[in-house]
């Protein structure tokens, strides 16, 4: 099976997302969800500016108690920020996105996976750029491959870009 790989595209999604955490002074409009599960817990980085107000919600759910908590700033911005460091990543198309039975084997609690939803107009901008796409995040191209030949049905993206009604890539 061929599948896209996005080590590159995950880089310059880093880049921004460090960006928008340190500088969000730069950005007049955004509107990001981050969504990390990697070793049975969670990790949420939520953040929205609109009309010059910032809200902001940052809060994990550890394997061992099940219970949600607030996290800092610092605290989840580092955890998306490990992820991002990973040495490659393959994302999920809608078929997996949208429950079907092969979700179950693509979306393996062995390997973190990372919902993204970044929406964002920095200021001098004339249009906002969007993005809705999933990615299992592995240590490099080996254990992608393995995971990958693990996997017998079209779960993963194969072609870049990558756009349909519910996940895209930037538009």
């Amino acid at each position: 099976m061929n599948v896209a790989r996005y080590a590159d595209y995950i880089g310059d999604l880093r880049a921004l997302f460090a960006e928008l955490d340190r500088r969000s002074e730069r950005f007049q409009t955004f509107d990001v969800r981050l969504e990390l599960v990697a070793a049975g817990s969670l990790v949420v980085y939520e953040t929205k500016r609109r009309k010059g107000q910032t809200d902001s919600l940052y809060y994990g759910r550890s394997a061992a108690t099940g219970q949600n908590q607030q996290i800092s700033q610092a605290a989840a911005f580092s955890g998306i920020d490990r992820f991002f460091a990973l040495g490659q990543f393959v994302a999920l198309t809608d078929q997996a996105d949208a429950g079907r039975a092969s979700q179950a084997r693509s979306v393996n609690a062995q390997y973190p996976h990372c919902a993204v939803n970044f929406s964002y107009r920095k200021k001098g901008q004339a249009v906002a750029r969007s993005m809705l796409m999933v990615f299992v995040g592995f240590n490099d191209e080996t254990d992608a491959l393995e995971f990958i030949s693990m996997t017998d049905e079209p779960t993963f993206v194969t072609q870049r870009p990558y756009y349909t009604a519910k996940s895209h890539e930037w538009k």
